[in-house]
């Protein structure tokens, strides 16, 4: 009778909460419910003994909210290895054939036991792009203009959780895809850009090209280019993503923050966006050609400060503005101890009352961090994050717009070992671009230059030589320091792509 009951209840209970709908956006596929890959944690069997009643099993597990790459096609049991902190195995995308656009090759592996899941995300797609106008309905000559392709690269380093660089690595080049709908003609045409767009169709303005306002009609104006409407669009599109995740945070499970390193080429060349501290090179013929810079307190100390300065509200009655060599002691008041502020590089100053409080930007290197908290100032997420035992909220000081560097692929004629890599901070925080660019030179060597597989062996490379190789209890290098403990993930693009000089 009592298993009667429980059944009834339980019965019951399932069927109301399945009942309820969980409002979504329409831009986001599937949020609530697990993706094609994720794994989901095995049920444990309920055990008798004797008359004992059984405990009331869970009508449906939860299942882990841990997913790899589709491009990788991982099997459940390959999640598995995929998700094995003590054997850590290198993951790439398998050798059939079908390979990823651009002859990309891509390797990863989990952390050392730094978080539960991998909380990397990547994706690789080739991404179609068509007039807004011409899908809307608006009447026009057949042209040859009405869409291209770019090509789409991004790695998206999660903290906190792995929700926000799941959803990133999901939507990031369909907010890009969009906001650049209202582009394809400019950008291609040759003519220098109108410094107004047209009005969608259905609002107030211009719809017709020779309505435009023309540049000769400005005096004086500023130069407005090809490049710095693709890289203003990148920029709207990460802001974009930033805004969809703090809606979405809450209903979506869109838990902590992510890291974005984004590669769109586009007509001819490579835009390289980064927001956070993962990195991108270019090795070509032996030299190396930085493509993105970290951000992290350290690197944006003064406009950490300069905002502390201005919006004290945001500091409270914790935090001050100013950065100290040490902690000032009470003793010290009215002492000179060196400081700097917003607007200094050197040191200088004399100790007040309001100086006793935590500084906004502390510690050095991988250290550093803001208000006590976080070691990066610019990627997407972490809407939720507040200072530990405070209800101050850390995101005024995060960014979300990246820094966006232009490479022109057509100014030089590239060789098929000339390639750019894209590192999460886990590869970059035990090898330098040194490191990287005689890896590069060694691994290429050995394949043919016509071989599609060189590109996923030289990423595999990559990540077994910063993740190195298990000893005295870790993860060692050749010279016995530390491996990386933290996930690492790692694409490299060959320069000779579609449309290059030797493809």
């Amino acid at each position: 009778m009592l298993n009667r009951v429980r059944s009834a209840v339980a019965h019951l209970v399932s069927s109301s909460g399945t009942s309820s709908q969980r409002s979504k956006s329409p831009d986001l596929p599937k949020a609530i419910s697990p993706p094609p890959g994720a794994l989901e944690t095995p049920k444990s069997p309920g055990t008798k003994s004797g008359n004992e009643i059984p405990a009331p099993q869970k009508t449906a597990e939860t299942p882990v909210s841990f997913s790899r790459p589709t491009f990788l096609q991982l099997s459940p049991g390959g999640l598995r290895r995929a998700d094995d902190h003590v054997g850590r195995a290198v993951q790439s995308p398998p050798d059939t054939g079908r390979r990823l656009p651009w002859s990309t090759g891509y390797a990863e592996v989990i952390n050392a036991g730094k978080s539960r899941h991998n909380e990397d995300q990547a994706c690789c797609e080739v991404v179609y792009v068509e007039s807004r106008r011409s899908i809307t309905g608006v009447s026009r000559e057949p042209s040859h203009n009405q869409g291209f392709s770019f090509y789409y690269w991004g790695l998206f380093d999660g903290h906190a959780g792995g929700g926000a660089a799941e959803m990133a690595s999901r939507l990031l080049h369909r907010h890009i895809r969009e906001q650049l709908k209202d582009l394809v003609e400019i950008l291609q045409d040759p003519l220098p850009p109108p410094l107004c767009l047209p009005s969608t169709p259905g609002t107030p303005g211009v719809s017709s090209p020779s309505q435009l306002v023309s540049p000769q009609s400005w005096s004086p104006q500023k130069e407005v280019t090809h490049d710095s409407l693709v890289v203003g669009a990148i920029e709207n599109a990460f802001q974009l993503m930033d805004e969809q995740m703090a809606r979405e945070r809450r209903g979506h499970l869109v838990e902590g923050g992510c890291c974005a390193l984004v590669v769109v080429y586009l007509l001819g060349k490579m835009y390289v966006a980064n927001a956070g501290d993962s990195r991108a090179i270019i090795v070509r013929n032996g030299e190396i050609i930085p493509m993105s810079r970290e951000f992290t307190p350290e690197t944006e100390r003064q406009r950490l400060q300069l905002l502390g300065f201005l919006k004290p509200e945001l500091l409270g009655s914790e935090f001050t503005h100013l950065e100290f060599p040490r902690r000032v002691q009470p003793k010290e008041l009215g002492q000179r101890m060196l400081y700097r502020d917003q607007n200094m590089t050197g040191w200088s100053g004399r100790i007040e009352l309001e100086d006793l409080r935590f500084p906004l930007v502390c510690g050095e290197g991988k250290k550093a961090r803001v208000m006590a908290t976080i070691g990066v100032t610019r990627g997407l997420g972490d809407h939720n994050l507040k200072v530990c035992s405070s209800t101050l909220p850390i995101k005024p000081f995060l960014s979300c717009f990246p820094e966006v560097r232009v490479y022109d692929l057509t100014q030089y004629e590239h060789c098929p070992d000339d390639v750019l890599v894209l590192g999460t901070d886990g590869l970059w925080d035990v090898t330098n671009d040194s490191e990287v660019a005689a890896t590069v030179d060694r691994v290429l060597s050995t394949y043919e230059p016509n071989d599609p597989s060189r590109y996923t062996a030289l990423a595999q490379a990559l990540v077994l030589g910063a993740r190195g190789i298990p000893r005295d209890r870790g993860w060692r290098l050749p010279n016995n320091k530390l491996g990386s403990g933290d996930d690492i993930s790692v694409f490299v693009i060959p320069l000779g792509g579609p449309g290059s000089s030797y493809s």
